[in-house]
């Protein structure tokens, strides 16, 4: 098979041409027909402490075709897609034309959305119907008022923008690079694109101006401390990432003086039930021309290179790897 390996800790990976099946292990056996690139994979190529076993498939989500099951669950010939559950950080994932994998998080690939749309998905658009579930189901409306954004032009940001803007919410996008993708992410949806500077450089007071109904950040440390400070009363902020830092330099005010919630979003331990739900979710609501004008591909011999980019945030929109080139 044909593989990236990162073959023991703090080597650089490597791009094999002849990679050995039998590193493979697992219940269900895939064709992986294309993954994608997400922050997290940019951090495991990059060495970066995301690798949790050697030597490892790097790749933390894939579309693949069953070849082989010994799950009940699936048969040769069904379309699935993993995003998470250990692939790429302590079990092998997605940056391989073979995967074995375990059949508790795979999900059947909804009939209406083609195996590239959904790698193009992949872990982060997965992961921004995961926050955008979470506001849902805190009780959030369109006519709450405006919904902010962080991380708007990345991968997750940007369809987080345009699955909330789809849903009728005024969406705020901030971004580092507000003149570069000012009109891609007003293409996505966003009502209003601001700098990103006005929430990262300093923490400011615990309570500020109530400007947001509700939030999904990308980023946290003094960004999102700058965010909670900033919703309205009840408000939920859902986080899932951390790009400026994993600090969080506030205090329980706006939790006990506003009511505001944190709502963590975790994609790689999410049950079945509600991957389910997101990716239904997905197929049903987000716009496939949104999804491609997003959209670039690379071939696996470009992804290696493709990490220091990702992780310098020179990449806008979602990224495809397709496995074969």
């Amino acid at each position: 098979m044909r593989a990236i390996v990162i073959e023991s800790e703090g080597a650089a990976p490597r791009l094999l041409e002849d990679a050995d099946e039998s590193l493979l292990s697992g219940d269900v056996e895939l064709d992986v027909l294309a993954s994608s690139v997400n922050f997290k994979d940019g951090m495991a190529l990059a060495g970066k402490g995301i690798a949790r076993a050697h030597p490892l498939i790097p790749g933390i989500d894939l579309v693949g075709r069953v070849t082989g099951s010994a799950s009940d669950r699936f048969s040769a010939g069904d379309l699935v897609i993993l995003n998470g559950d250990g692939i790429g950080e302590s079990l092998h994932g997605g940056f391989a034309t073979r995967a074995r994998v375990r059949p508790d998080a795979l999900v059947r690939l909804p009939v209406t959305l083609a195996p590239e749309r959904a790698a193009a998905i992949g872990t982060a658009g997965f992961t921004a119907m995961l926050a955008v579930l979470r506001l849902e189901d805190a009780g959030l409306r369109p006519d709450a008022g405006d919904v902010l954004v962080t991380g708007a032009s990345g991968g997750a940001g940007s369809i987080a923008v345009a699955l909330l803007a789809g849903r009728g919410f005024r969406v705020l996008a901030s971004t580092g690079r507000a003149a570069e993708n000012g009109e891609y992410l007003r293409t996505l949806g966003a009502a209003e694109v601001l700098d990103r500077r006005e929430l990262s450089e300093e923490p400011g007071r615990p309570l500020q101006s109530q400007r947001f109904a509700g939030a999904i950040d990308g980023v946290g440390s003094t960004t999102l401390a700058n965010v909670l400070a900033q919703t309205a009363w009840g408000g939920t902020v859902a986080a899932y990432g951390l790009a400026q830092g994993p600090d969080l330099p506030t205090t329980v005010l706006p939790f006990i003086l506003r009511g505001v919630a944190l709502a963590g979003v975790n994609s790689v331990q999410c049950p079945l039930p509600l991957r389910e739900r997101a990716w239904d979710a997905l197929a049903d609501e987000l716009d496939p021309a949104l999804l491609d004008a997003m959209t670039t591909s690379i071939g696996l011999s470009e992804t290696i290179p493709h990490a220091d980019k990702i992780l310098a945030g020179q990449v806008r929109g979602r990224t495809i790897v397709e496995v074969t080139q």
